[in-house]
């Protein structure tokens, strides 16, 4: 089984619902997105999938959520988005991509991360 690599960052406001504490706050986090996919096989040219195509996909769902209220997107209206929610939308998203996507962390701050995977 290979595996593969890429990441991206985007930076995005949101606040937490049910929660009480600071967090509960609209505030921003310039999250890191890690994207890996997994494979068997790989092409005539030994390769599980071009990184510039792996970047070129991460990078439109990405650029839907840069410098954003999440809140305030429709997909997250009335839920609250958690570092979590957002790992599984971003994996939902390239899902339906790269069928080849394995799991998705989001770091939300260098040492805080959620990973969503089926």
């Amino acid at each position: 089984m290979y595996e593969l690599k890429t990441q991206m960052y985007f930076s995005a406001a949101h606040h937490l619902l049910n929660y009480e504490g600071n967090c509960e706050n609209r505030h921003g986090h310039n999250w890191l997105v890690e994207m890996f996919v997994v494979g068997n096989e790989l092409d005539k040219s030994n390769i599980l999938i071009d990184y510039k195509v792996l970047k070129k996909e991460l990078k439109k769902v990405l650029d839907y959520l840069d410098h954003q209220d999440i809140n305030e997107l429709p997909e997250f209206k009335g839920i609250s988005p958690s570092s979590e929610i957002i790992a599984k939308f971003i994996y939902d998203k390239i899902k339906e991509r790269i069928g080849i996507v394995s799991k998705i962390a989001v770091w939300e701050t260098p040492t805080s991360c959620a990973t969503y995977s089926e």
